[in-house]
C-alpha cells in the first residue's frame, strides 16, 4: 500500500508494525523503563555483548597488523573479518 499525496503520511509499515510497537508501549507502561528503550533477554544481552567482544578484537586485530607493518593480503582479510564482526555486532535480536 502506498501512501496517498492526501493526508498524514503512514507511522507504521505494515499492521504487525503497529502490534508490535503498541505491544512495547503496554508493557512500559506505568514503570521507569523508557518508552523508546529495547528490552532484551538476558540471552539476548549476552549475545550482543559476545558479539561486540567479537567486534572489538577484530578491530585490535587490525590495528596491530597495521602498526607490524602487516602485507596487503593479511590487511584485506582483517578487514573483511571486521567489517563481518561490525555487521553482526549491529543485530539487536
Amino acid at each position: 500500500m502506498v501512501d496517498s499525496a492526501l493526508g498524514r503520511r503512514r507511522k507504521y509499515c505494515k499492521r504487525s508494525c503497529r502490534q508490535r510497537a503498541y505491544e512495547q508501549r503496554t508493557l512500559t507502561e506505568g514503570t521507569v523503563i523508557p518508552a523508546d528503550a529495547v528490552i532484551l533477554s538476558p540471552e539476548e544481552a549476552q549475545a550482543f555483548a559476545d558479539r561486540m567482544f567479537v567486534l572489538r578484537c577484530a578491530a585490535e586485530d587490525l590495528d596491530t597488523a597495521l602498526a607490524e607493518g602487516a602485507d596487503h593480503a593479511e590487511l584485506t582479510e582483517l578487514t573483511r573479518d571486521l567489517v563481518t564482526a561490525a555487521r553482526a555486532a549491529e543485530r539487536l535480536r
